[in-house]
This record gives C-alpha cells, structure tokens and sequence, in this order.
C-alpha cells in the first residue's frame, strides 16, 4: 500500500478506563493479493462452552501475560490462531475503535476488544488451529460497503428477541461485534 493511507489520520474512540478491565485484541487483516480488496473473517470452531463457538470473526483474543501489550496480543493471536506471521509478513496500518463486548455475567467486568489494521500483499500459508478455526475467507470490502448486501437476523436469548443487522457471505452469517467493527473499518478505508 502507498506510505499514505487513511488509518494514519485517524482517531479511533479509545476508553480511558480500557487499562483497568480485560483486554482483548483482534487483527483485520486486509489484502490486496484477492481479485479485489478484501478483509480476512475466520470461522471460529464450533466449541461447548464457548460464546464466539461457529461466529465468523477476525483472529484475536485474550491478552495475556507474554503480551507487553494489545496490540502484541492481536499479532500472538493471529499466529496462534492462523500460523500467519504479521510482524514479518504484514504492514500496520492503524488501529480502530475499543469496542466493549459485554460480560456473560453481572458479576463481570467488561471486556475491551481493540481492533489493530494490517495489509498483507501475498496469500499466506495457512496453519489453522484446529481446535479454534474451521475455516478462513476473504471478503471483498465492495460487498460490506454495498448497503444491498445488509440483511436481519433474528437473535434469541432467554426471553430476549432481537432483529439484528447481518450479513451472508459464501453461506457465513457475519454480525455482532465483527459487524461493528467491519463497519467502522469500511467506513474509514472507502
């Protein structure tokens, strides 16, 4: 990508309380390798007990303590997760808005998911975790900017039904806070 581009210029919401709560990070990897400009989503393995289990996502998670700090977290995740090296193989480009993911518990704090940017040039060589994804696909970033693409779903839990905005690409719903955060990044990089 050129030495300019439009994450370099800008200001991304930050919580000034994120230090004192838990951390998560994840990376929205771009391409340009792809027939046209794309954003990495992985598929996350279908898992008892886990609330992302099946959810189409970016590679990240927990920050922990090896990780000097987010941002760190989002390049041990995304090797971890896909085996795709983003220190040595991805540009950083910026990062995106803290986005609070709400805690499954009232008794918990919660969680800041910080979003960083990368650009990769070349199709990588994919080591997937079994045990964290099932698959990984491009999104073309004309089909998340395309306003005729957006479709509902229906999310139910307990007694709560909600209608929540989507998307459906290549047989994956995309919603929530991959969603969000996919719409803040088309909206910054056109």
């Amino acid at each position: 990508m050129s030495s300019y581009h439009p994450l370099t210029t800008y200001r991304p919401r930050k919580f000034w309380w994120r230090r004192w709560t838990m951390r998560s990070a994840v990376a929205a990897v771009l391409a340009t390798h792809t027939a046209e400009p794309s954003v990495l989503l992985m598929e996350r393995t279908t898992r008892v007990g886990d609330p992302w289990s099946g959810h189409m996502s970016f590679p990240g998670g927990r920050a922990d303590l090896t990780d000097t700090n987010v941002y760190q977290t989002a390049i041990r995740e995304t090797a971890e997760e896909l085996g795709l090296n983003l220190a040595a193989e991805g540009e950083y480009l910026g990062r995106l808005s803290d986005i609070m993911a709400r805690p499954r518990s009232w008794r918990r704090l919660p969680m800041i998911v910080t979003p960083f940017v990368f650009h990769i040039t070349a199709e990588p060589q994919w080591q997937l975790s079994p045990h964290e994804v099932a698959s990984v696909v491009w999104v073309p970033l004309s089909f998340l900017a395309n306003p005729a693409n957006r479709q509902t779903m229906t999310w139910q839990r307990g007694k709560v039904t909600l209608t929540l905005p989507c998307y459906w690409y290549e047989g994956h719903r995309i919603w929530g806070l991959t969603l969000k955060m996919l719409d803040e990044l088309v909206g910054v990089v056109g």
